[in-house]
């Protein structure tokens, strides 16, 4: 009786997963697909801040927030999903926003994982100054564990843990190749000397994602006529009861909804996703409801999981 009672539960628990993957995407060429739309709260509904971009079933990722690789594997057709391109080992190309400890602390679990289930060649990188010693020190941490893979009884590959880490220093293109092409431009997080938003191109969307920002010109500028902005956000209602230093804090750090109306109005995107959300107590609808109030576009509060 336990037993079956166990089953019945488990078999609740999936349905619950499948209900969470909502699919809005439109295009066999490109997809969006949300890893994770968490921020350094530790939510147990949301994986940390990653996003995965598949254009003919290639997959780029931007952000290594904890736990994108099982959410990765969770699209995946060897784990019940129907992404192919999200079977870890397919996963080769990676570019982070900023340092922040939420946006990478995934970043082990990207480099050996994929390797671990198959992947034969570097993964490339491309991210802010301070991503190459952050390689190598995640490399020189897990030194021991990559040379027993590599020289014990296991079968290994002797590419799949390497990386190529390029420092991203100017404005501009930073990637390209014959499925996409990737822009990097500045946003201002606090006194991060080296944040970065992503415009990625492909053969039939222009993405926009702002990593962590507080209100920037260069996204209205990279994100006017875009097909999908995903932008971050936080519940201004909330926001004014902190105390002050805290204000201080997300003022500079991050934006509001009614910051994200006027960036959205002026930008005017096909439809605006929203992650990366400090709901401090809101629900959806909650804020919805501020961002509505001075923007008409179509916007989606962004859930882990949901395809675009």
């Amino acid at each position: 009786m336990k037993l079956k009672l166990f089953f019945i539960f488990l078999f609740f628990l999936t349905c619950i997963a499948i209900i969470a993957q909502r699919d809005y995407s439109d295009s066999d060429i490109t997809k969006v697909v949300m890893l994770g739309t968490g921020n350094p709260n530790p939510a147990p509904t949301q994986s940390g801040c990653s996003v995965a971009i598949i254009v003919n079933g290639t997959p780029y990722i931007v952000d290594f927030g904890p736990g994108l690789i099982r959410q990765a594997a969770a699209m995946s057709p060897k784990y019940g999903g129907e992404i192919e391109a999200l079977d870890v080992k397919n996963i080769k190309h990676a570019f982070l926003t900023h340092l922040h400890s939420d946006h990478t602390t995934g970043y082990a679990d990207l480099i050996l994982t994929p390797w671990v289930m198959g992947r034969d060649e570097p993964l490339e990188v491309y991210g802010p100054e301070g991503i190459a010693e952050m390689t190598q020190h995640i490399l020189k941490g897990y030194q021991e564990d990559i040379h027993y893979r590599l020289y014990g009884s296991e079968p290994a590959n002797n590419q799949g843990w390497r990386v190529n880490a390029h420092e991203i220093e100017l404005e501009g293109i930073c990637y390209e190749d014959e499925n996409i092409s990737v822009e990097a431009f500045p946003v201002p997080h606090g006194t991060w000397p080296n944040a970065w938003g992503f415009r990625f191109t492909t053969p039939d969307k222009v993405i926009v994602l702002s990593g962590d920002s507080s209100p920037s010109g260069k996204i209205i500028d990279y994100a006017t006529g875009a097909d999908i902005l995903i932008h971050e956000v936080y519940y201004k209602k909330a926001y004014d009861t902190k105390p002050d230093e805290w204000k201080a804090y997300h003022k500079i750090h991050h934006t509001s909804t009614f910051e994200l109306s006027e960036i959205a109005n002026k930008a005017k995107p096909k439809l605006l996703v929203l992650y990366h959300i400090l709901f401090w107590g809101a629900t959806e609808k909650d804020i919805l409801d501020e961002i509505s109030a001075a923007y008409e576009g179509k916007v989606i509060v962004g859930n882990d999981l949901d395809v675009y």
